[in-house]
Formats: structure tokens, sequence, C-alpha cells
């Protein structure tokens, strides 16, 4: 009985020392970059007809060539896009701190993933497109600062509030981790609930990776009271999954209630209006962290793991 019991002791040091060597081998990523951010905002505010054909040589890509120049001049005189830069110059006087959080963020990356390159990083307005608010593509990262001013900002007032909460400086970087990680996380063919869990889940531990020093509510864009109430309900929900067969159904319905942004998951009963939405990606983020948590796998090969695979080898078990 001793012997077994000091094996189990040496097993948790074990798994404690190879969780602390990955720590520590996290915190010895140094910052392997430099870059300039282009303020192409800025660049564009300030043009004129004559300066205009000078910005579009710089920045071609930002100009499809169907457009006339008339369409780009008119724009700079449009009310709302004036008002617009206005507030961007208040938000953002400088990019001095989110220049040296972005080397930091591409650092890591390139650490991870050698294969990347070095990304042009470019400041825009892009009036406001939510789906469009931090690009992390193989040669840019482009960030439209207008999506970034503040959520109580009357720009926003448009918006429910589950959209307004993440419109805010801190959710650039966790934005460009999700965002990149629509290019490495490997689509699956499991349509099913728990399919789709994981695959969010993958791109959330991306986060833990690449951001280790940001709150685990502002990665997933929630607030404080969100997060807590997944971690205190965490058995509940689960519970729920399993009764209801949720798991490895693939009706529509599941993904829109459990995984798409929304002001509350919708699990048809009296919390909804206490939960945060998008709890399936929550969970299948916490089953990702336990698979890491009992396997020695690289993070590359894992973004490639089949869904199952990870689920009957995480060891998951909500806590109570």
């Amino acid at each position: 009985m001793r012997k077994i019991f000091a094996l189990f002791i040496l097993s948790l040091l074990f798994v404690q020392c190879k969780k602390e060597d990955a720590e520590e081998q996290a915190l010895d990523i140094k910052k392997s970059v430099n870059l300039s951010i282009e303020r192409f905002d800025v660049k564009y505010a300030q043009a004129t007809p004559a300066t205009l054909p000078k910005l579009k040589a710089e920045y071609p890509f930002l100009f499809p060539s169907q457009f006339p120049d008339t369409l780009w001049t008119n724009k700079l005189k449009d009310k709302y896009f004036i008002e617009l830069n206005k507030e961007i110059k208040k938000q953002f006087p400088n990019t001095t701190q989110l220049e040296d959080d972005i080397e930091m963020l591409v650092s890591r990356i390139k650490y991870y993933f050698p294969e990347e390159k070095t990304p042009r990083v470019i400041t825009l307005i892009n009036e406001v497109l939510l789906d469009k608010k931090a690009l992390y593509t193989n040669d840019f990262i482009f960030i439209s600062l207008d999506c970034y001013l503040g959520n109580k900002h009357p720009f926003y007032d448009v918006f429910a509030a589950y959209q307004k909460q993440n419109l805010v400086k801190e959710q650039i970087l966790p934005d460009l981790v999700t965002n990149f990680g629509y290019r490495k996380v490997i689509p699956s063919q499991d349509k099913t609930l728990l399919g789709e869990m994981i695959y969010f889940g993958k791109i959330q531990y991306l986060k833990d990776v690449l951001l280790p020093t940001i709150s685990d509510a502002v990665k997933i864009g929630y607030t404080t009271t969100q997060y807590k109430w997944c971690e205190e309900n965490e058995a509940q929900i689960w519970s729920y999954l399993i009764e209801n067969k949720l798991l490895y159904d693939n009706n529509i319905k599941n993904y829109q209630r459990f995984i798409e942004d929304a002001p509350f998951t919708k699990f048809y009963e009296a919390i909804d209006r206490e939960s945060p939405g998008r709890v399936g990606q929550w969970v299948g983020w916490q089953i990702v962290k336990s698979y890491m948590d009992n396997n020695d796998i690289s993070v590359e090969k894992l973004l490639k793991m089949e869904p199952l695979e990870i689920f009957n080898n995480s060891k998951y078990k909500p806590k109570k």
C-alpha cells in the first residue's frame, strides 16, 4: 500500500514539474522582433486629392482598383468619418504600448510556429465592422481602432450590450489570437456539439500559450462575474449536456445555443439569464486544458487533432 501511495505522490510531482518546466520555458521566451505600427488611419485622414496617389502607391492593397478616387476623397469629407477620427485620436494618441504588446505576441507566435513571417502592423478605420476588428494574416496584422474606443462610447449605442462589452482596448490582442487561430486550428469534419466545443477550445488554449499574462476572463471576452459564473456552474452545465444527450448531436441549433456569441446561453432553463453567451466554447476550453495537462504533446500537434481523440484522453472532470 505504501509503495502504491509513493508512486502516486511521484506521479503527481512529475506532472507538477512538467507544468513548472513548461511555465518556465514560456517565461524564457524573449522578444525577438521589432515592429513599427503603421498608422494608416492617421495618414488617410490627413490625405488630400493631391496626396492620395502617393498613399495609394504605399498601400495598394487597401484601395481596391474597381473604386474611383472620388470614393476615397468623398469619404474624407464625411461627418461620421471625421468624428471617428477625432475619437480615435483621443483614445489612441500613440500606440507605444500596443506596439510593445504586439512585438511580444509575434515573438511568441514565431517561437511556437517558426514558419510564421514577421507581419506588417497597420491600424485602420473600418467604420465599426465588428467581424473585421482585428485580422492576423500571413503578411499583415490589421487593427481597426474604431472598434476599440470603449464599451460605453456613444458610437456603439446601436449595438447590444453583449456586443459592446468587448469593444475595448484590452480585447485587441485576444481578437488577434482568435483570428490567428482560425488559420492554425485545423477544422474537423466532426460537426457535433462536442466537435465545435473543442474546435473553439483549441483557439482559447492558443491564448493561454500566446497571451500568458492576460486573465482568463479577458481571453474569452467575459466580465469577471461571467467567468466566475461558468466556474461555479461547470458541473451543472456538464450534467445538462450529458443528460440531454447533446454532446454527439450535430443539430445546428446547438451551435446557435451554446457556441455563437449571444447575450446568454440557451439552456431553456431559469439559469439562462444569469449565463454569458458562448458557454460551449468555455467548456471546450476546459476540456482542451485538461487534455494538455494530462498529455505530453506539442501545441502544433494539438491543433491538428480530432476532437474525439482529445476528449477521450482528456480525463476531463468538471469542478463541483
